[in-house]
């Protein structure tokens, strides 16, 4: 059985990651830096992108660093994962159907001594990546209307360093340091009556942001948490050409026009998270994020900023982790979450809401083992401007165990 988990565990997993290069579509990552991606690790994405509160002493746990402070002395635990997503997207005129497979992220954790950990992954943070066709918009004090056409590509990645210390038997506590860069792409026309403006800009952006969490046991069955994202300044910088074609003409505005462009600034954002266990087999995880996105002050053409509530809720089963028998050892979990958005358009909040179910298959003796989990959700609605997406994704990750540094019992 562990032969076949392993080949299984590979040819997936090299399917999933040959097509890295392909991002997720979104007609709402028109916006900002484009749509927030949701790289969790392990079996968080079975248990609705919970786990605040959740160690990290079976999988490395990137919502919260205060939990390397439990990562098992003489381990180093290593993690690859995929996507595949395919979307319906709705609109009161049509429908279309766009699948995709993307890179999740990669990452290793190690302990330091008993106490204490590091880690460090590599993930995408936002795709910026759609595409609209013949999309009427009204002239601001005028009837008059104006065609929009716009595509885009790119989007940000997320490369983070964090450690995590025990400081006694009940509370840890844990720092991430992140940094943000990469490109967006967007080339847009304008079309109002015989006029038509062309606009193609390439955005760079870099810049580095903090995290706080700690983890407090109340006892060995209640655990809770909580998280502190400080806010940050995202650089940016654009090239820009802009072509303007009429009646009178053919004229260039700009052409490769380097300049400085509008900062991007991300949000404070607050966690709270509750871990819950009965029983020693059912595990219960509760949290709450607050992002308050209004503090920045940031605006689109076409929307703006709003503070952000996310509410996410999963328990996970395993009838014993120490049984011998293959099919007792998996661990099986569902969630559900919720996400009333950081986008309002014409005044209608972008909300997204995904169930999610899974399993953790035991790859050995190990904690090594291979992570799958199915999620349905629904993003945004059909009518006032705004477009419905259905969505069905699954994950998949590989978390290896190793074990260092052990003296051999028998010669």
């Amino acid at each position: 059985m562990k032969n076949k988990i392993n080949f299984l565990s590979c040819c997936i997993l090299l399917y999933v990651t040959s097509f890295s290069q392909s991002i997720s579509s979104s007609p709402y990552s028109l916006y900002g830096l484009g749509s927030i991606y949701d790289a969790d690790f392990g079996s968080i994405p079975a248990i609705g992108s919970s786990g605040i509160a959740l160690p990290s002493d079976t999988f490395i746990n990137n919502l919260n660093p205060a939990s390397l402070g439990y990562l098992p002395l003489n381990h180093f635990m290593f993690e690859v994962g995929g996507k595949a997503i395919g979307t319906t997207f709705q609109s009161s005129f049509k429908t279309e159907n766009r699948n995709n497979f993307q890179f999740s992220h990669i990452a290793f954790a190690f302990a330091v001594n008993k106490k204490s950990a590091f880690s460090i992954g590599l993930r995408p943070y936002s795709s910026a990546s759609f595409k609209i066709s013949e999309f009427k918009l009204p002239v601001e004090n005028s009837s008059e209307y104006y065609i929009l056409n716009a595509e885009g590509s790119g989007g940000l990645n997320n490369f983070d360093i964090s450690y995590g210390y025990r400081i006694s038997k009940n509370l840890s506590a844990g720092f991430t340091g992140n940094v943000l860069f990469g490109n967006t792409i967007d080339e847009r026309s304008y079309t109002i009556s015989n006029s038509l403006t062309s606009i193609n800009k390439k955005t760079d952006y870099s810049g580095v942001r903090s995290t706080l969490g700690v983890q407090y046991k109340i006892d060995s069955t209640l655990t809770i948490a909580s998280t502190f994202k400080a806010p940050a300044k995202i650089k940016a910088s654009k090239v820009q050409s802009v072509e303007t074609i009429s009646s009178s003409g053919e004229s260039t505005i700009e052409s490769d026009a380097a300049s400085d462009t509008d900062d991007y600034y991300m949000p404070l954002e607050i966690g709270f998270g509750i871990s819950k266990r009965f029983k020693n087999n059912l595990n219960m995880t509760l949290d709450y994020e607050k992002s308050f996105w209004n503090d920045t002050n940031q605006s689109e053409l076409y929307g703006d900023f709003v503070n952000q509530d996310r509410f996410a809720f999963g328990f996970t089963y395993r009838r014993n982790k120490k049984l011998r028998n293959y099919w007792d050892r998996i661990q099986y979990g569902a969630g559900i979450n919720f996400d009333t958005g950081y986008l309002e358009i014409d005044g209608k909040r972008v909300n997204n809401t995904a169930i999610s179910i899974g399993a953790s298959l035991p790859v050995d003796n190990t904690f090594s083992a291979l992570h799958i989990s199915y999620s349905y959700g629904q993003k945004g609605k059909i009518g006032d401007g705004l477009i419905k997406e259905n969505y069905h994704k699954l994950s998949l990750s590989l978390s290896l165990d190793g074990i260092w540094f052990v003296k051999r019992k028998i010669e």
